[in-house]
């Protein structure tokens, strides 16, 4: 706690939040790499590129958890944490369908959804931020859930289980997408009206 008359200092840019942060933006092109060495054929790449994913997701989730715990909220942090989150989903989902894992159509409607939400986000910043909703929170889980099963070389039924995981997480990228425009659209409405 600062003492009177003295305010608490801004956390330092080079925190452990951020670290995680530029880990996962390092571990995109790893990722892609292993992916695109895999050919979607060789189970020793695609295990690889699984792991990698799964360790770039798990710092989706500990930076901001971090940040948040113990106050290392930077500027930094509130614009590459997006961008990381996006790149890694992004480059997932395009090399699923460049290898004909996934069809174009679900790449294209996360994508639009997810930097749509960017852009609506960049509209109303000065108006204040909008919290992410606990429907995003299970969004971001099913998106990264249906990628790293894509990945993950099963076989057989387990295999079969992807694209229903994937269902999910697209229903789940359209209703909040849809969710975070209506909350914009408010935002901006009270806005006008409080003037």
């Amino acid at each position: 706690m600062p003492e009177n008359g003295q305010q608490e200092s801004a956390p330092s840019v080079y925190n452990i939040a951020n670290v995680l942060t530029v880990v996962r933006l390092v571990l995109i092109p790893i990722f892609v790499w292993f992916l695109a060495m895999s050919e979607f054929a060789g189970p020793w790449w695609r295990t690889a590129a699984a792991v990698v994913f799964l360790l770039a997701s798990v710092t989706d989730f500990v930076d901001g958890w971090v940040a948040r715990r113990r106050g290392l909220v930077t500027a930094f942090g509130k614009i590459a944490d997006p961008i990381a989150d996006k790149a890694l989903v992004g480059a997932a989902l395009i090399m699923l369908s460049l290898w004909d894992q996934l069809p174009w159509w679900v790449t294209g409607v996360i994508l639009f959804r997810e930097l749509g939400v960017t852009v609506l986000r960049f509209w109303v910043i000065r108006l204040g931020v909008i919290a992410a909703s606990h429907g995003g929170k299970i969004k971001t889980v099913l998106q990264l859930a249906a990628i790293a099963w894509y990945v993950w070389p099963w076989q057989g039924v387990m295999a079969d289980v992807g694209p229903w995981i994937m269902g999910a997480a697209t229903i789940a990228t359209v209703v909040t997408g849809l969710d975070y425009l209506v909350r914009v659209i408010v935002m901006r409405r009270k806005s006008r009206e409080s003037r």
